[in-house]
């Protein structure tokens, strides 16, 4: 359901969202769509940022992921003690404007169909209306789809349960007996900052954490994409990224370790009505469990086009669709970091672009445009 009847002029291309992928996306289709080529970005979000725009204030940017540069204007000397969610956003405001990128908001798209089968156009159904176009670049990440696991008891547990979407400031848990569950960035995080203003807290992992002591430098970030490409290219749901690498063994974190806070447990069996439960029958008692359990692929709004594969994954070759070439896929898999995402970007423009060039749609073949010179980072 679309909630508008506003039927939009066709594009040549549509990117949905406009976080780091799809920016850059968006940078190269400006560069690289001949003359008379038109695209839209579509952004559910009220103003600029993605998904950094809802990082809680506590998460400054020193200690957040690394934001990689976007092409032709880099992020130069960010203050690392802002909040990421303020320097994200107002970078990301401050690149739509340097490029005049055609970005509409709020727009939420609900479904990508293809009424005229494999060779047609693809329709784009939103809130705000539809656009009708010949390649779509999907680059929605994850933050609308919290993942919540599902343990034996969770809905008869009496105190408050949340997850990393829904944090806001560690004063929420502040005289609260406090279980953290998940082995990722997130779940530490969350524990050094509230372990100070907690009655106690308790840490809970699938797999034991593994804090690697190494760099986490460009090239371990091409390892990671090495590594998820792989099950990408194979049609297999992608890994996280923690489960790939590890954790940095940062000095924060090591006095995490020393003080205790940073020492898991393995996974409890139950939730029980006052806390949870292990497996040798010890139960610690919680009055709130912060779900650090990471995110999945915002997708829904392609399932029209039936591209998973029996495995449940997408196959992809570079951020191409197999199973549908129209579609390319950023931010997603392997492209999921911010430096993978500017790369992906960039090939996703180019694919869109070659997809319409040998499609009949009469656009001028790529190398016949000379883009007007541009600064690349």
């Amino acid at each position: 359901m679309t909630g508008s009847g506003t039927a939009h002029p066709d594009v040549d291309v549509v990117v949905v969202g406009a976080g780091q992928a799809g920016l850059a996306a968006a940078h190269h289709l400006s560069r690289r769509l001949p003359a008379g080529g038109s695209f839209v970005v579509l952004d559910a979000n009220d103003g600029p940022g993605g998904a950094w725009r809802h990082r809680w204030d506590s998460l400054t940017l020193g200690r957040a992921h690394r934001v990689h540069d976007l092409p032709g204007l880099p992020l130069v000397d960010p203050d690392p003690d802002q909040p990421a969610a303020q320097v994200v956003a107002d970078y990301y405001g401050r690149y739509e404007q340097h490029y005049a990128l055609p970005v509409r908001r709020p727009v939420r798209v609900a479904a990508v169909t293809a009424p005229e089968g494999p060779q047609g156009p693809l329709v784009v159904a939103t809130d705000a209306g539809t656009w009708t176009t010949r390649a779509l670049i999907s680059a929605t990440g994850t933050w609308d789809r919290p993942y919540w696991p599902r343990y034996p008891g969770q809905e008869r547990f009496g105190g408050r349960q949340l997850h990393t979407h829904d944090y806001t400031s560690a004063e929420d848990f502040r005289g609260q007996r406090v279980v953290v569950v998940g082995g990722g960035t997130s779940a530490v995080q969350h524990l050094l900052e509230i372990a100070p203003v907690a009655a106690s807290t308790t840490w809970v992992t699938r797999r034991p954490p593994q804090f690697v002591d190494r760099p986490f430098d460009a090239e371990w970030g091409r390892e990671v994409e090495r590594r998820v490409a792989e099950r990408v290219r194979a049609g297999l749901p992608p890994v996280s990224v923690v489960g790939t690498t590890g954790l940095p063994l940062t000095e924060e974190y090591r006095r995490g370790i020393d003080s205790g806070v940073l020492v898991a447990r393995p996974m409890f069996t139950e939730i029980t009505p006052r806390g949870v439960r292990f497996a040798d029958g010890a139960e610690v008692v919680a009055d709130v469990i912060l779900w650090a359990t990471g995110f999945r692929a915002s997708l829904d709004h392609l399932a029209p086009l039936h591209l998973r594969e029996p495995s449940g994954g997408i196959r992809m070759a570079d951020t191409t669709v197999v199973r549908d070439p129209r579609v390319q896929l950023v931010g997603f898999g392997p492209s999921a970091s911010t430096l993978g995402a500017t790369r992906a970007g960039r090939l996703a423009a180019l694919a869109a672009v070659r997809s319409l060039t040998t499609s009949g749609t009469g656009l001028t073949r790529e190398n016949e445009h000379q883009p007007q010179p541009q600064v690349e980072s």
